[in-house]
């Protein structure tokens, strides 16, 4: 792989979205955690707060607090190729690759989104990629009209993680239903992860019943969303991970300021409580888990 060009890429600078209502400041460290677990879902090419953070230095914030590493995860060519690219020479990261479904909706026809997810099917083959993602159905954004380049993208990227034998990390917003009946129909990669696990305990049942996993974020923690809380609570231990979908979801107490991957232990002490176990107990089965799904993070170096 070719090296990174920039530390990050400044998709989106958070700072312009927000009109100066936001508190703009990185959080303070929490309490590391006793036993190091990993974020298995950031985007640390998106700049974000008033002094954005390369990688590096999201990363070691994140080892200070017992954060072993993270993988980090594209949405477009662009992103994706960086992802890539710096997991060839970061250890303390993985690659997803793929094209968001808001993204493959902005392409004119089939055939032009089918050249970029061939891309995305050559970046899978790198050793460093251990998951095809974000993918899936987003409904909140996209007109009904432009939802076929979606579903289209989705089969495509299901397959591709399968030809791979690698991760599915899914995007699913207002889509829950389509998402469950596509994965059915085509057939779910061994290891499917329903990213920022957004259902209730019926979408959790049908996780269970099919072993996919539900990785929860920063969301969980939000007084108002009980039902992400009686999901996890009804998890098998092996089908739960951790995330912060930084820089976007942080956790309370800090809802709304910018988020990074040693933000982690907010959530993992949150998800112990919920589950009624001690924190180095959670740490440890996220722990277990994300290894599973993702392999060793020194391996392909």
């Amino acid at each position: 792989m070719d090296q990174p060009s920039e530390n990050y890429i400044r998709v989106r600078d958070r700072k312009s979205e927000t009109g100066g209502s936001r508190d703009l400041s990185y959080p303070e460290l929490p309490e590391p955690l006793v036993v190091g677990t990993y974020d298995n879902h950031t985007h640390l090419e998106i700049a974000d707060g008033e002094n954005p953070m390369d990688y590096r230095e999201h990363l070691e914030l994140a080892n200070q607090v017992g954060i072993l590493g993270g993988v980090q995860v594209g949405g477009s060519v662009e992103t994706s190729r960086w992802s890539a690219q710096v997991a060839a020479i970061e250890p303390r990261l993985l690659a997803a690759v793929a094209l968001h479904p808001n993204v493959a909706a902005e392409y004119r026809s089939i055939d032009e989104l089918d050249v970029a997810i061939d891309e995305i099917a050559e970046l899978a083959k790198e050793p460093r990629v251990r998951a095809v993602g974000e993918t899936g159905l987003d409904y909140f954004r996209t007109a009904e009209e432009l939802l076929f380049l979606q579903h289209h993208s989705f089969e495509r990227h299901i397959q591709i993680a399968k030809d791979n034998n690698i991760a599915l990390q899914i995007h699913d917003r207002d889509a829950h239903e389509d998402v469950v009946e596509t994965l059915l129909r085509v057939g779910a990669p061994d290891k499917t992860v329903f990213h920022c696990f957004s259902g209730d305990r019926a979408l959790a049942e049908i996780l269970i019943e099919n072993g996919w996993y539900a990785s929860f974020s920063g969301t969980m923690t939000f007084k108002k969303n009980q039902e992400l809380r009686d999901a996890l609570a009804m998890m098998p231990r092996e089908l739960i991970l951790v995330e912060t979908d930084a820089p976007f979801l942080t956790p309370e107490p800090f809802r709304g300021r910018p988020n990074s991957p040693y933000l982690i232990p907010l959530t993992v002490r949150r998800m112990a409580e919920v589950r009624g176990i001690a924190a180095e107990q959670m740490a440890q089965e996220l722990t277990s888990n994300t290894e599973a799904v993702y392999g060793s993070w020194a391996e392909g170096l």
